[in-house]
């Protein structure tokens, strides 16, 4: 069995700036009314930055390709997956349900991987899942009708598990740049030209209201996961996927604080619960 290394300060603190960093864009994302355009925007983003860095940078070396691709076939599903989670259920629901689910998958996988897990680290993944799963219970458990939702959710959940064990994989023998540029150019596409095949000619008109929000997005969620990618080179990866989904409880705050949103009991105990789960991961 390998170790999983523990976690410095600064592996730690990049991973909670990337987190508020996640927050930020999430909550510019969710204030786009049109969710198809909100993500085709983030997705052009991706190309014009992704590209612009591929042509700097080059090409990854050959090893790399299959991860590239992999992950990026990952992280479009991904994508369509959030959308139809956020088309079938309320937002407030499948978000943390697809954020909680991801750490304890990661965990999973690396423990299968052969990756023994410091028991302090284990436990920390375990509780910091739980608050954030709580998060989707404040509103009390789910109806039937909600279960197409939840499923959804769930199976976001281990999309994005799926493409953090795959770029932790990959950023440990890849400079970290030229591997996110590539990733990031091969998704971009997907998302605009879904939207511009469904809206054709009038999604111009669509976009220009919100393009600033939409294509600052893109540009906030790329620096936020360029941050992750940074720390998972320590390879301390299943404690930095716990860690980057304390988005949830930071976006709650910036939704009380900028969007006169409740806090709620409910929030207060799913915060502590997750400050107590950073504290045994950060041991």
């Amino acid at each position: 069995m390998v170790l999983e290394p523990g976690l410095s300060i600064a592996v730690i603190s990049i991973t909670l700036v990337a987190a508020v960093l996640h927050a930020v864009w999430n909550a510019v994302a969710h204030a786009i009314p049109d969710r198809l355009v909100g993500f085709a925007l983030i997705g052009l983003a991706y190309v014009v930055v992704g590209g612009v860095a591929a042509l700097v940078l080059g090409q990854p070396p050959a090893g790399a390709w299959p991860f590239v691709i992999a992950s990026a076939v990952v992280h479009v599903v991904y994508t369509l997956l959030l959308w139809l989670s956020y088309q079938l259920g309320d937002f407030s629901q499948t978000y943390p349900i697809a954020r909680g689910t991801a750490p304890f998958v990661v965990a999973v996988v690396e423990i299968v991987l052969g990756r023994d897990l410091p028991v302090p680290q284990l436990v920390g993944i375990l509780v910091i899942s739980t608050g954030l799963l709580s998060l989707a219970l404040e509103g009390g458990r789910p109806s039937r009708s909600a279960m197409p939702a939840v499923g959804a959710a769930v199976a976001t959940g281990i999309a994005i598990a799926g493409y953090t064990v795959i770029d932790a994989t990959a950023v440990a023998s890849t400079p970290v740049l030229v591997y996110a540029a590539w990733m990031f150019l091969i998704q971009g596409p997907v998302l605009p030209v879904i939207a511009a095949v469904r809206r054709g000619r009038g999604l111009f008109g669509q976009v220009r209201p919100v393009l600033i929000a939409g294509f600052g997005g893109g540009l906030v969620s790329l620096a936020a996961y360029g941050l992750v990618l940074v720390a998972q080179t320590s390879g301390a990866t299943a404690a930095i996927a716990a860690l980057r989904e304390t988005s949830i409880v930071i976006g709650a705050l910036i939704g009380t604080l900028f969007l006169g949103e409740r806090f709620g009991r409910g929030r207060v105990v799913a915060a502590a619960v997750v400050a107590i789960g950073i504290a045994l991961v950060s041991l």
